[in-house]
This record gives structure tokens, C-alpha cells and sequence, in this order.
């Protein structure tokens, strides 16, 4: 059921990603969405929310592409720039949020993004429902205590920014990712980083929901490579980086 639904948004995407717009040329395109839950109808699913108020706060659970991962939306600023990943408990160090979520039961990765946080869990037969609760409370009690999600040294770094160094092939993809690809992407729960561009091949870092999503691939070279290789010829591959841990981990 999921590969109908991948081929029918692989579909939909091919005919919108080549219309031009101003500027270097691109058009606005859900790329993400080539690669998930999209039926060949071209329509949307709806997305299951889930509001649980208690004391101030009101969070909202939204699904994702991955059955794996879950979106939480607490209402709240989570980080005022960027995105931050950890794959595991050891990277948590720097973040009391996450460290807090990762003594729950079934927590395999945090992800943060501008307004929300994708957990996602690494028993694949534990229902949603046991975990859901704790993660709630987690929040809630974490912004009870008004310490800051991350330590000031460990701040996320733009690593799309701009640079001095940057040809003009670097720049264009720094901008396609950040302008196109990455406000989708994390709309799902995730999130792109540049790591690179060698001998024609770009190289990215899939975080959050897409880190473990039986569609990735699909996403990073149907839809991510696509619309790079469209507007920059220069490019002739794109590649996913993965960390060590999460090599390890798979």
C-alpha cells in the first residue's frame, strides 16, 4: 500500500518541479511529499491531532511519513533558528529537553525543530498510546522549569548560511535546499543538511522523522535529487551522510 502511494506522488511532483518562477528559476513544490502517505489522486491526507491540555500548555501530535516518528507541537518556541538532531541519549547532553525525553520508554532519537519535537521510537511494536503519556509529561514538566532547551554553546549551526568560500554551484544548492527543500521537509518532522558537494555529488544529513523512513531514499533521490539536478546541472548525484552512531543503530 505504501509503494501506491509513493508512485502516485512521484507522479504528481514531476510536471510541477521543471515550471520556472523569478529569480534562479524555481517553483515553489512540496518536495517531500513526493515520497509519503500521497494517493494518486494528488490529494492530501488528513492528519491525526491529538490536544491534550493541561496547566498553560496545549500539545498537539501530528503524524508523519514515518509510522515511527511522532511530531509534538507544545505551542511553544522549541529553538529560534535552526534544527537540532540526537540520535542518541550521548548526544543529549547539551540539551535538557531532550535528556528528559530520553528516559522514557521506547525513545530512540529526539529531533527539534523552530516549534516542535519528533520522537521517535525504537521498539516497533510498542503502540504510540504507552508512550504518548509520557512524553506529555515530559514537556509540560521540562517547560515548568524555564530552563533553556540548549546550552549556549551548543546552539545549531546554519550550516546553509552563506559562506566567502562558496562557489556559485555551492551557493545555489545552499539556497535551493534552504528556500525549497527544507521548510517541506520539516513540516514533516525532519530536516536536510548540507554536508557537502564533491565531484558532482551532494552530500546531505536526513534528520527526524526521515533519519528511519522506509521512503527516504525515495525522497533524497526522486525528489531532493531531481529538483537539484533540474536547476543546477553541475550536479550529478546526491547522497545521504550518516553519523556513527547511526550507522550502528541501524
Amino acid at each position: 500500500m505504501a509503494t501506491c502511494r509513493q508512485v502516485g506522488r512521484l507522479l504528481s511532483i514531476s510536471a510541477r518541479l521543471v515550471r520556472p518562477l523569478a529569480g534562479y528559476g524555481y517553483q515553489s513544490a512540496r518536495l517531500h511529499s513526493l515520497s509519503h502517505n500521497r494517493g494518486v489522486t494528488g490529494r492530501w491526507p488528513q492528519t491525526a491531532l491529538c490536544a491534550v491540555p493541561a496547566r498553560t500548555m496545549f500539545i498537539q501530535t501530528q503524524d508523519t511519513p514515518n509510522p515511527n516518528s511522532l511530531k509534538f507541537l507544545p505551542g511553544r518556541t522549541i529553538l529560534e533558528s535552526g534544527t537540532k538532531d540526537f540520535a542518541g541519549p550521548r548526544d543529549a547532553y547539551c540539551s535538557p529537553l531532550a535528556r528528559q525525553l530520553f528516559r522514557i520508554d521506547g525513545v530512540k532519537s529526539v529531533f527539534l525543530g523552530p516549534d516542535f519535537i519528533t520522537i521517535t521510537k525504537g521498539d516497533l511494536n510498542m503502540e504510540w498510546k504507552v508512550i504518548k503519556p509520557d512524553v506529555f509529561a515530559a514537556i509540560m514538566d521540562f517547560f515548568a522549569t524555564g530552563l533553556p532547551v540548549l546550552n549556549e554553546d551548543s546552539l545549531p549551526s546554519a550550516d546553509t548560511a552563506p559562506s566567502d568560500d562558496d562557489d556559485e554551484v555551492v551557493a545555489m544548492i545552499k539556497e535551493l535546499l534552504d528556500t525549497r527543500i527544507r521548510p517541506t521537509v520539516q513540516e514533516d518532522g525532519g530536516d536536510v543538511l548540507y554536508r557537502g558537494f564533491e565531484d558532482g555529488i551532494v552530500k546531505l544529513k536526513l534528520q527526524g522523522s526521515c533519519t528511519s523512513c522506509p521512503s527516504s531514499i525515495i525522497t533524497l533521490k526522486s525528489g531532493i535529487q531531481n529538483m537539484l539536478q533540474f536547476y543546477i546541472p553541475e550536479v550529478e548525484s546526491v547522497e545521504q551522510v550518516k553519523d556513527e552512531e547511526e550507522v550502528a543503530q541501524a
